[in-house]
């Protein structure tokens, strides 16, 4: 009769596995600001079209409408960028950025001095004893600071590693990541709304997002104006092309209940940022009483306020930014927690790097898109030399080490190591 093997016999019976190689620590000896100055062609008088801002309620901060010059000009412009280095004693280091001012101040004031010494690739150890190093540190410029150093020492991890940051983080779940047209700046004149939203669509995208003009103080010309875009672009692109609007918190309930209630024929695929992010009743009573998806994120900062919206029913698109929220850490694990309430993560695009190696670890289901940011990506990675590249309307996953950043040569007229202690 043949008895079942033991455990122990089972798995002695098993061929023998290769042991994983125990890496060293990796102290970290510099954390170092860099700016890099240089110039760049740009035109004045289009593209800086405004979209709805909680101020305009106030009639002298309100502007008038918008109108693409007839006679823009070309100019050379000044730009700079920041970036974010950490250097460590076992020949890796990581390389970040543009990150703000704002937080590369915190970076250089206050998290310097804490990470030196500290072991590089501790990832899960650093993030918790940087979020518990102060008191500020669930939201603001402190959090923005640590998703900045987050970010590098994933890079750093990666070039480490010698991979790409989205197998560290779990491996590919697809050959490359879909984006949506996000179209900030764009003048909103009906003719060439209906142009560029057909060509927006030509180019390949599937899904675009327009950004509202009016609010509140505009009364209700200015709600028949929201309200006439949607048609406009529906009409432009048809039913097979999903539509986005975004009105960055200058709206209240109300407003947005009866801009809803005007356009819901049309099948917007999402309403965002309808008021300010710390209103999470009003967007939970805007999702019940609109059949329009309900999306904010970006102003959402950590698993703990997005465990507030989800769990009031508040939110169906979580839009939580890597450069913003706690890093390509705290992304994985909003991730994982909008997961549990089927709601899916498609991040604010105020960057891409982190954003997309997040996505393309995730299942489509939880992430299934990137915000890509049309004008403002002709020029935000000007000083890099490969910055992420789309066609039709899509990534291809990088198979560089990292992040990948490298700073282009040809681009950077000057640059300077600098602190502000």
């Amino acid at each position: 009769m043949n008895h079942p093997l033991s455990r122990r016999r089972f798995l002695a019976a098993m061929p023998a596995l290769p042991l994983l190689a125990q890496s060293k620590p990796a102290k970290i000896t510099a954390v170092e600001i860099w700016q890099v100055r240089g110039h760049r062609d740009t035109m004045r008088g289009v593209d800086q079209q405004y979209q709805a801002n909680p101020l305009y309620i106030y009639d002298e901060l309100r502007p008038p409408p918008y109108r693409d010059s007839a006679n823009p000009t070309s100019t050379k412009a000044a730009v700079s960028a920041l970036y974010l280095k950490i250097k460590t004693d076992a020949d890796a280091e990581g390389f970040y950025g543009p990150i703000d001012k704002e937080v590369a101040i915190v970076v250089d004031e206050q998290l310097r001095p804490f990470l030196m010494g500290k072991d590089g690739l501790a990832q899960e150890k650093l993030w918790d004893q940087l979020y518990r190093s102060n008191r500020h540190a669930r939201r603001g410029h402190f959090l923005m600071a640590i998703s900045a150093v987050d970010n590098t020492l994933w890079d750093l991890r990666g070039r480490y590693f010698k991979t790409p940051v989205y197998r560290l983080l779990g491996g590919p779940t697809r050959s490359s990541v879909e984006a949506y047209a996000s179209c900030l700046g764009y003048s909103l004149e009906p003719g060439k709304v209906q142009t560029r939203a057909a060509q927006i669509k030509k180019e390949g995208f599937r899904h675009q997002k327009w950004f509202l003009a009016y609010g509140p103080g505009d009364g209700y010309e200015g709600l028949r104006k929201n309200v006439d875009l949607v048609r406009i672009l529906r009409e432009a692109v048809g039913e097979d092309t999903e539509l986005m609007f975004d009105v960055y918190s200058g709206w209240d309930l109300t407003y947005a209940l009866e801009w809803a209630k005007q356009v819901e024929r049309y099948r917007p695929r999402w309403i965002e940022e309808a008021t300010q992010a710390e209103k999470i009743d009003s967007f939970a009573q805007l999702r019940k009483g609109t059949s329009i998806p309900v999306a904010s994120g970006e102003h959402i900062q950590g698993r703990w306020e997005v465990y507030d919206y989800l769990k009031e029913g508040a939110l169906s698109v979580v839009q939580c930014d890597p450069e913003w929220c706690g890093g390509t850490s705290e992304l994985q694990k909003i991730c994982a927690l909008a997961s549990v309430f089927d709601v899916p993560v498609i991040p604010h695009g105020h960057s891409l790097h982190a954003a997309l190696h997040v996505i393309a670890a995730q299942s489509p289901a939880i992430c299934p898109l990137a915000e890509y940011l049309i004008l403002k990506m002709q020029s935000y990675y000007h000083f890099e030399k490969k910055p992420p590249a789309i066609q039709n309307a899509r990534f291809a996953l990088p198979e560089a080490a990292g992040y990948a950043i490298e700073l282009d040569d040809a681009k950077v007229e000057s640059r300077e190591m600098i602190h502000w202690n």
